[in-house]
Formats: structure tokens, sequence, C-alpha cells
């Protein structure tokens, strides 16, 4: 059967590489597959072929940004395709984007397996990834390559930050025997280009001041700096040692994490479904002044009917307007950590739902290194920014 004139188009270089080279040139021909099999994946992300006029197409090509990747065939260096004017980033699947989170998650499971941690979905785990027999020292062997790649990623070299984001989720480890819950201790950092990056992770047994101070100095031993803004929630350990690393940084209090505290001094059911849209008239003020005009309006209504939830409101609510002291464009993303909530702990937790419970507090920093990585290499090639600096907005 004859090809027709797009299939020639697509196949003849690589056809002409192989009838050229023959096997020598399998590195170059995987090369041009991939690049070919990226392009065509974009122009379905893009709902549109390259230069064609739609009125379906969901954003435009922007280039391409070249990237190694390890094969069978050898180390490749593949172009990237890039999109803007979408409203998430492209990272094509071709690449295998969760290609270290998929090897983190096998080492994770067949550690469960050495160990002899009797759970009823490590077989079924297992089976999916292929995994049957293992030895310690296939483990460990894989255990080695796969954590100085990512230790190497937490120790990089950090610079400027001007906005900084911070939060934390707990996940099952198991120690000594005993199943306890570990805190994974995160940081997104908004530089002065106005794109976002994940500036590094930590696990410990808590969110007590010294782990969250020593993780935040670490940030700093690193080389982080120019901070003038931080959000995060209100949990003690974060606060005092946010004082003590970035003593003299406006702090702003997580809006969602407000709310959502406030839902629990309500008195009642018929406050409790009023509280959040009042809260909002807050959120949503045009100024500074005016969100203070809003919330001295809510403290005086509750004062009399709920003045447990007046008295609270005054005290805490505060502690969520920082972010009227930045341009106003920066306020809906810079108001609430959902950066990393939304962004990163979901897809923290799609991954980690697989194990359940971790066989130590190793495996569990590997799998969520491993995640960080591949969410910020997709953050790197986004085209917009997650910040838009003006200066002449003040």
């Amino acid at each position: 059967m004859l090809m027709n004139d797009a299939e020639n188009a697509v196949l003849e270089p690589i056809l002409k590489l192989l009838i050229e080279q023959g096997p020598q040139g399998m590195a170059e021909m995987f090369t041009t597959l991939f690049n070919l099999a990226m392009r065509l994946e974009r122009e379905q992300f893009l709902n549109a072929a390259t230069y064609e006029r739609s009125s379906e197409r969901l954003g435009y090509a922007n280039g391409t940004k070249p990237k190694k990747i390890d094969t069978k065939a050898g180390t490749l260096t593949v172009d990237i395709p890039k999109t803007r004017e979408t409203e998430e980033p492209f990272y094509p699947q071709s690449l295998e984007r969760g290609c270290r989170s998929s090897r983190a998650l096998q080492v994770a499971v067949a550690e469960m397996y050495i160990r002899g941690v009797s759970t009823r979905d490590v077989e079924k785990v297992m089976g999916h990834f292929g995994l049957e027999s293992l030895s310690s020292t296939q483990v460990s062997r894989a255990t080695k390559l796969l954590d100085e790649e990512l230790e190497n990623w937490r120790n990089r070299p950090l610079g400027e930050i001007a906005y900084l984001i911070l939060d934390a989720r707990y996940e099952k480890v198991r120690i000594n025997g005993i199943v306890r819950d570990a805190a994974v201790l995160s940081a997104i950092g908004v530089g002065p280009d106005g794109n976002r990056q994940l500036l590094g992770v930590s696990v410990e047994l808590s969110e007590a001041e010294v782990h969250w101070r020593s993780f935040l100095q670490t940030l700093v031993t690193r080389g982080l700096r120019g901070v003038q803004y931080i959000v995060s929630d209100d949990h003690a350990g974060l606060k005092a040692a946010r004082r003590a690393v970035f003593g003299g940084t406006p702090w702003q209090r997580c809006q969602y994490h407000l709310a959502q505290n406030a839902i629990h001094h309500t008195p009642n059911q018929a406050i409790k479904k009023e509280i959040g849209a009042e809260l909002r008239s807050v959120w949503n003020a045009r100024n500074i002044d005016h969100a203070k005009e809003e919330l001295d309006r809510l403290v005086k209504k509750y004062r009399d009917t709920a003045p447990k939830l007046a008295d609270w409101l005054e005290a805490n609510v505060p502690e969520g307007l920082t972010v009227f002291q930045l341009p106003s464009k920066h306020r809906v993303r810079m108001r609430t950590s959902n950066a990393i909530e939304r962004a990163v702990q979901q897809e923290i937790k799609r991954r980690t739902a697989k194990i359940r419970i971790f066989p130590n507090v190793d495996s569990l920093l590997r799998l969520v290194t491993a995640v960080l990585v591949e969410i910020d290499e997709k953050w790197s090639v986004a085209r917009d920014r997650y910040i838009v600096w003006n200066t002449e907005d003040v």
C-alpha cells in the first residue's frame, strides 16, 4: 500500500537515517522520533496544527527547549516543544514525565518486599511494576543511583526569591515497627522573573519549630535571599521558625485556612453556612482600609449573637490582610498557600497513595523529592509567568 503525502513527510527523515546509517544511526533516529512525537502531542494539546488558523485553538507554539534524556540507545538531546497563552503548561507525555517518581515508587515497593512488610497491596503494586523476585543488593543499587540524583537537586544553589510559600503535609511511615506520621515540609519561591520554582523539601517526624527552622536555614545556606513576603498556614512551629530565620519579612496567613478555622468557631449551622461568604467580602476588598471596614462590620454583627466568634475574627483575620501590601495583580495568587496545596500536595498525595505506609523515612523523602523535581521541570518550561511584575502597579 502506498503512503499518502502526510505519512511520507513524517517517515521520510526516519527512513533516510536508516538507509544512510543503518543500526549506527539508532540514537539519531530515536531523537527524531521523540521530537516528532512531542510536536504531534503539542498539536493535540493546542487543538491545532502548526500555523493552522482555527477558532478551536487553545494556545500557541513557542519554540523548543533542549533536554538530555537517558535511553537504551544512549543519552539523547531532544527538543521539548513549548507553548504560550495556555491555561496549563505543556509537557509531553512522550518523555514520561513521571520517570523519576515511578522509579522511586518501585524502590519503595521493593523495600517493603525486602523487609517483609505485610500489606494487602504490596503484591498488587509489585505486579503492576513488573517486580517479582528482588534481592537486597538489587534494591540497594537502584536506591543509590536514584538518591544521588535527588540529593543533588535538594542541595542545588538557590538565588534571589521575592515571594516564599511554605506548607506541610503528613504521610505514614513505619519506624521501628510502629507506624508514625511524618511531616513533609516544602517551599515554593517566585523569583524576580515572575516564574515559580520548588526550592526544597524535608521529611521530619513533626512540624516542631526545630524542624522548620532547620529546613528554612538550609534554604538560606543554599543561597536563598531577597525574600520580601511569606505566605503559610498558622502552625506554631512554623511561625516560631519563620520569625527566627526571616524575622523582618512580612507574613501572610493563608486566607483559605483562616476561613476553614473560622467555621470551627461558629456556634450554629446557620452562621457556619454564612461565614465563608462574609469573609470573602474582607478578602476581596479594594484596599486595606476597605478590608478593615468590612472586618469591623463583621465583628460588630456577631458581637452579641456569637461573641467567641467575634473575638476570634478580631484577633486572627488581620493576619490574613498582609497581602494588601502587594500590587493588586499579585493578590489573588499570593493570598493563600494554594500554589503548594493544589499543584504540589495533591500530586504528592496521588503518588504516595499507592504505598500508604512507607517502609522508612528515606523512602518517603525519595519519592516526594522525585515528584517535586518533575513538577519543577514542568514549571521551568512553562511560557507564562506565575507573577507579572509591574513597577507602575502599586
